[in-house]
């Protein structure tokens, strides 16, 4: 389909494929079709020239507000650009595994616009699942129960002290002391498209509000392994300058780890967002 002189490509599983866009030039209704593509398909995928980090930012910014990220290391003299990168020598990558970033916030990011400045000859692709598709696949009797429920999100266990990280080749980005925790609905109506998505995650929700650990991770379990079945999920191949802007609220993402040896780095800038509702 066409909007604003855009191509869009719905892409298997998730997201969409946006073509004949100028991210130098954009018409602001080729930025309004960009956020909506974003809100309705959860991921857009772009390919480029590979943004200066001024240009990566202004381009952001017409999206939507910009909101640094507390734990990734910052782009050198770009606080607004979070440095998504393995080296040649390290063993574990940033984002590995599937997960909503900034769940654990009380107004969660609305999503992120990473560009691809150095990947490797192979490997190193990202996974998106679509949790508008996740959820409107479950029962109407599971979806009846799920909207009762609420969840409880943290960020301790993976960046705090003695977290996940703090055990791997990547302990700097372990023992921060702001570790929000934040509870959200299971099932949530997305602000920007109005559609019912799934709301929780695999990295960040610890647990069902008013349920006990082992009753909780019955339930996360079963949604976890129905959220990433073949029919939700797209696998995306980077290249320098290739972009994907993608929506927290309704997509989980994985970042594949099969390129040991070789750096890959990415620019993340993290796009603002504001409190869900059920």
């Amino acid at each position: 389909m066409d909007q604003a002189d855009l191509i869009v490509r719905p892409a298997p599983g998730c997201g969409a494929y946006v073509e004949g866009l100028d991210v130098l030039n954009a018409t602001d209704a080729q930025i309004d079709a960009l956020r909506d593509t974003v809100f309705q398909r959860g991921v857009a995928f772009l390919h480029g020239p590979v943004l200066a980090p001024e240009e990566q930012i202004a381009f952001a910014r017409r999206i939507a507000p910009i909101v640094v990220n507390r734990y990734f290391p910052k782009a050198e003299r770009y606080p607004e650009i979070a440095k998504v990168e393995k080296t040649e020598a390290q063993v574990t990558n940033i984002g590995g595994g599937w997960h909503t970033d900034h769940s654990y916030d009380a107004a969660p990011a609305m999503g992120s616009v990473l560009l691809a400045v150095e990947t490797p000859p192979s490997g190193g692709d990202t996974l998106f699942a679509d949790m508008y598709a996740a959820y409107d696949a479950l029962s109407d009797g599971l979806k009846a129960t799920l909207a009762t429920l609420k969840a409880h999100h943290a960020s301790a266990h993976v960046f705090g002290e003695g977290s996940a990280y703090a055990h791997t080749d990547r302990a700097e980005l372990s023992g921060h002391k702001e570790i929000p925790d934040a509870i959200h609905p299971v099932v949530i109506t997305h602000p920007g498209s109005g559609r019912k998505a799934l709301y929780v995650n695999p990295a960040f929700t610890t647990g069902i509000v008013g349920w006990t650990r082992d009753e909780s991770m019955a339930l996360l379990g079963y949604l976890y392994a129905h959220a990433v079945k073949p029919e939700f999920v797209v696998r995306y191949s980077w290249r320098p300058g290739s972009m994907a802007i993608w929506d927290n609220r309704c997509t989980w993402h994985s970042a594949m780890n099969d390129y040991q040896g070789h750096r890959r780095l990415m620019h993340r800038i993290t796009l603002d967002g504001v409190p869900l509702d059920a």
